[in-house]
Parts: C-alpha cells; structure tokens; sequence
C-alpha cells in the first residue's frame, strides 16, 4: 500500500510518502510560514523525493485531530482536495494515537497531551498500545486527576508538555517523565504507520476533522445569540 501522510493538527507541519512498512520520504517544519504555505511544496517535495506522483498513491492519511482548529482543517481540506483529484480513499488519523505511537516501549500510561490554551489540554492515556482513555478536552488539573489512578509512571509528550510541565511535575512529581524535545511533535510516519494497520478507509467527502470543543468562532456565536444579537 502507498500512502501520502499528512499532518497540520500541531505546530509542525509534516508530510510523508510510505510503501507498505518502508518510509520514502518524510518532511517536517516548524518555521514563521504558516501551514497553508508550508504544506503544498512540502507535499511536492516529498512525493518528488520518494519517486513517486500523486496518481501512485493508493490512499491519503490525514490527521484529523484534535489539535489546532486552524491546522487540522488545513490539513483536512488539502486532504480531501487532493482525494477528490486523484480518485482515491482517505485514511482518518487521531493525532494523539500517533503522538503515542512515537513513544517507544514505556512500560508506564503514555499520555499525550496538546495545548487547547486556556489551561486546558487535549488528551488521553495509552499502555502498551491500548487506549485506557478517550480524547477529550480538559482542564490540565481535571486530565492529570483522571489519568493519576492509572498506573505509577506516566509519560507526557507532545506540545502541550512543554506548556505545562511544571504543574505536571507539581501535581505528579517523581511519577511523571517528560519525553524529550524531538518527541513533542507528531512524526507523519506513526501516523502512516496507524493507517496502514486501521485501513479505515472513507472517501474524500466523509473525511471530517476532530473537534473536541467548538471553536472560538462558534462560540461567540452562540453568545451573541443567546444575547439576542447577531454576528455580523
């Protein structure tokens, strides 16, 4: 199977071309440009660097989230638009089952963690690959009192680890383990990995991001409503 991975749910942007078990080519940046700028000549380049042409590919895995409102629906609409002209299936990826994927063999809860602002943080919790919790979005202290009964060791990665660190280790203490600076950002290729053993496969128009909680937009909304006024 040949997969074009794509993934802007975070701030690292990251495409990757894989064949089966082998990683072609993988591309990632964190950089002042915005995703919407990085993604299409990085899916040119990656595509270019592994020899192979959008037509070859057999499905587009995309993370779906949760992640940033913003970068998710990039990544999904890029996604959908490139389905949609190459004839071919998406593979929806959640993005903290990728973020654990690239944890390794801790023999603790591996527990992903985006920054959702706010003091919130969108999690879960893994041990040895299996889900002990579903995503959700939640206040830091009301995540870390969910996940505490869980086991001894816990393993905090991704971009909201750096964010809350220190609270973490106040709550936790010795019981918490920081992965280090490389694993705080999604690999494309664990989420290609996830792809190819899911083959949950949905046509371009069933592709849908992963929203934990409405966005901003949404929810001014609905209080201007509630208010009895209208958004202009």
């Amino acid at each position: 199977m040949r997969l074009l991975i794509i993934d802007t749910s975070g701030p690292v942007c990251g495409v990757a071309v894989m064949e089966d078990e082998k990683v072609l080519s993988e591309f990632t940046a964190q950089n002042r440009n915005t995703h919407s700028a990085n993604l299409m000549p990085m899916t040119e380049a990656a595509l270019e660097a592994a020899g192979k042409t959008i037509g070859e590919m057999d499905a587009i895995a995309a993370v779906t989230g949760p992640g940033s409102f913003t970068g998710v629906r990039i990544g999904v609409a890029t996604a959908k638009g490139l389905a949609h002209g190459a004839g071919i299936p998406c593979i929806p990826v959640d993005a903290l089952e990728a973020l654990n994927a690239s944890a390794g063999g801790f023999a603790g809860v591996v527990c992903p963690i985006q920054d959702a602002r706010a003091g919130q943080v969108y999690g879960a919790a893994f041990r040895g690959g299996e889900r002990l919790m579903k995503d959700e979005a939640l206040k830091l202290e009301e995540f870390l009192e969910r996940v505490s009964g869980m086991g001894e060791g816990f393993l905090f990665l991704g971009d909201g680890m750096p964010v809350h660190r220190e609270r973490i280790r106040e709550i936790l203490g010795e019981k918490a383990v920081f992965a280090p600076a490389h694993l705080n950002y999604l690999r494309p290729a664990a989420a290609g990995v996830l792809a190819m053993k899911s083959g949950e496969e949905t046509d371009y128009l069933h592709l849908e991001a992963t929203y934990l909680r409405p966005p901003n937009a949404q929810k001014n909304k609905k209080l201007l409503e509630a208010m009895g006024m209208k958004q202009e």
